[in-house]
């Protein structure tokens, strides 16, 4: 009976030992089964490249739905690579033209610029299990938006410069929770911005701009970092949610109002209906509107009014010891989209004092006084600076630039500087002192600056030419291959000069790409905003160099070295020659697309051409093999590891070895 009665508990308790056990697979195996699949493939990114043989055949599948358009031929050399007799994917290098890859899976496709058209067909794409990034810009595809919900785990999606037309349904992103950067820019959509892209909850770029969107623009997440919807027919108040955009992403909607653009939507609301004739309600509430419209118009009057006596004190005011404020205008804020059209000219205006002291670069200046540190031009002060006429010329990460021209014809630029209030100002005199020393034909030399805790200038000699990233990728002026080589040229070589002259910083530049590359009457390149990271914000400056897309600050060791400058540099020349914009790719996507060049330096000559952008690929005939040994210089400076990136003086050295054509 003992014995009985003890095995009976013994079994009673494994039993209930047993129990918590079977619930929690239970558990597991429910929440397993009933789990979408995208999103176990976006949170836990489980690869199997075993399956990497099925791709093949889906991609050859989504071939057949492509066009080469008559003006387009490229499309058969460009995919002349997707064949199945060999993998599309080799660890994270692509085999096939075009193809992304990581672990031996496809991520991504990017055919841009093939003159492509006919159907995209969504469906073939399916099987593509961990398919996370997909560009057809600059093709010539028609019709509707395709119905991308049937690719859920889409991260980005980029198709601008095509001819899509039409609505887009409403619900056209709903359960697409991975969708972080959309561009829609430049094609022929009509209706609505769907509501389902403002609620999607990772979107941080949304590019719409020159298409035919109309309607109020729906309430986005806060979370939005880029957006650009000018050029529509979009009316309504602004949503709040993007009141910090730059004022230029609303231009060209006449029906808009709200901050940024400093319009007033009261001013902007139609009057309400009147009642019909005889109901005594509505005469009275029609009688009560333009009451309040009358009482609203007088009040603004008397505001301008008084703005108009407190502007003419200010200006008719003798002698001040400081400068109260800089009121520039707050025109522009930064954005991803390079070669952006100047806005109207317009004027700077603010209070100075008459009194501009010109110190050398070996002297403190007093607070609200420009500081010259160049004793070869000649001098104006801040009033002079003020009342000039001032055109936009852009603005990036480290602020807002403006072209003023002074009285006597002299042109220059001024730099309105942000995400600096915590630099002290005798750190900041002394950074410029620093900066001053500086001498290389192709670095753009400090004329002056101004210093306050909540403003800071600086003051540059006016570059004619635009930026680098204007003639990428604008439409009026293109580069050729002599042009890129002596440009890149130039770059390494001021790059290598700042190394030498600003040994005690990690990132003598930190901030290489093309819209910091200014070029000059003779096209020669000019580098800007350069050495900025004393004087940043340390809590900021990751989220805004360049530097910091860095595989080793985004990996391992996380932190910025003095190789950080040459992978900036590798990207600068990958950009160069195939004017393709890295900021379209997330982290871990931009060194798959740097890998994937490599890779097809690797294959066959009919690949080349496809790398290149279309506009130096005529260069070939004559300059392959240099243009081919730039190229592999660029994916060297991009090197994961580190002790394999070459060094910057090796990168100089081995650049000025190339020749604008193979025969010399």
């Amino acid at each position: 009976m003992i014995r009985a009665g003890v095995a009976a508990q013994m079994r009673g308790r494994r039993r209930n030992v047993a129990a918590p056990h079977v619930i929690i697979v239970l558990i597991i195996a429910t929440r397993l089964f009933l789990s979408p699949v995208s999103s176990l493939e976006g949170d836990l990114e489980i690869h199997d490249p075993a399956g990497a043989g099925s791709s093949g055949a889906t991609l050859m599948e989504f071939k057949t739905s492509l066009v080469s358009s008559p003006n387009g031929g490229a499309v058969e050399r460009a995919l002349i690579s997707w064949n199945t007799s060999i993998s599309p994917c080799s660890g994270n290098a692509g085999n096939w033209y075009g193809v992304l890859c990581l672990n031996g899976d496809v991520m991504g496709l990017q055919l841009d610029g093939l003159g492509l058209s006919g159907d995209i067909d969504i469906d073939a794409l399916v099987p593509l299990r961990f398919l996370r990034f997909l560009s057809f810009e600059n093709n010539e595809f028609e019709g509707l938006m395709p119905d991308w919900r049937k690719l859920g785990a889409l991260k980005s999606l980029f198709l601008s410069n095509n001819r899509f037309g039409g609505k887009i349904d409403d619900d056209a992103f709903s359960s697409m929770g991975s969708l972080k950067k959309v561009h829609l820019a430049n094609n022929r959509f009509t209706g609505n911005i769907p509501t389902s892209l403002a609620i999607t909850p990772r979107l941080l770029e949304l590019r719409l701009e020159n298409n035919n969107f109309s309607g109020p623009i729906p309430k986005f997440q806060a979370g939005l970092k880029m957006f650009n919807a000018s050029n529509n027919q979009l009316e309504g108040a602004i949503p709040p949610t993007l009141s910090a955009m730059d004022p230029s992403a609303f231009s060209g909607n006449k029906g808009l109002c709200g901050m940024p653009i400093n319009s007033d939507c009261t001013s902007q609301s139609p009057p309400p209906p009147k009642s019909p004739p005889g109901t005594d309600a509505g005469d009275a509430e029609s009688s009560l509107s333009y009451t309040l419209t009358e009482i609203l118009m007088l009040i603004a009057i008397c505001l301008l009014v008084v703005a108009l006596i407190i502007a003419a004190y200010v200006i008719c005011r003798p002698n001040h010891s400081q400068l109260d404020g800089v009121a520039f205008d707050p025109l522009f804020s930064p954005n991803n989209n390079p070669g952006v059209s100047p806005s109207p000219d317009r004027v700077i205006g603010g209070s100075t004092p008459n009194n501009t002291s010109s110190p050398g670069a070996g002297a403190s200046p007093s607070v609200g006084k420009l500081a010259f540190v160049r004793t070869d031009r000649t001098q104006f002060n801040l009033q002079d600076l003020l009342r000039a006429s001032a055109e936009v010329l852009g603005a990036g990460e480290l602020g807002s630039s403006y072209k003023a021209v002074l009285i006597d014809g002299q042109a220059v630029v001024v730099k309105r500087l942000k995400h600096m209030n915590q630099v002290g100002r005798e750190d900041f005199h002394e950074h410029m002192r620093r900066l001053a020393r500086l001498e290389h034909p192709n670095l753009l030399p400090l004329v002056a600056y101004y210093y306050r805790k909540e403003e800071k200038l600086l003051i540059s000699d006016f570059v004619p030419n635009g930026s680098l990233a204007s003639h990428l990728y604008g439409k009026d002026l293109t580069l050729d291959w002599p042009s890129r080589l002596r440009i890149i040229k130039g770059v390494a070589k001021a790059l290598s000069y700042l190394h030498k002259e600003l040994t005690s910083l990690v990132l003598p530049h930190g901030h290489l790409k093309p819209a910091n590359v200014l070029l000059d009457e003779a096209f020669n390149p000019i580098l800007m905003d350069y050495a900025m990271v004393p004087i940043l914000n340390p809590d900021e400056v990751q989220s805004i160099l360049v530097a910091y897309k860095s595989p080793e600050c985004i990996f391992s060791p996380h932190h910025p070295t003095r190789k950080t400058d040459v992978w900036t540099l590798g990207v600068l020349i990958l950009e160069t020659l195939t004017a393709t914009s890295p900021t379209k790719f997330l982290d871990t996507q931009l060194n798959t697309w740097i890998n994937s060049i490599g890779k097809a330096l690797e294959g066959e000559g009919s690949q080349h051409e496809t790398i290149f952008d279309a506009r130096i690929a005529v260069s070939l005939t004559d300059s392959r093999l240099q243009m081919q040994r730039l190229l592999q210089i660029g994916v060297a400076c991009c090197q994961e590891d580190l002790n394999a990136r070459l060094e910057i003086n090796e990168v100089v050295e081995r650049i000025e070895l190339l020749n604008e054509r193979d025969d010399l």
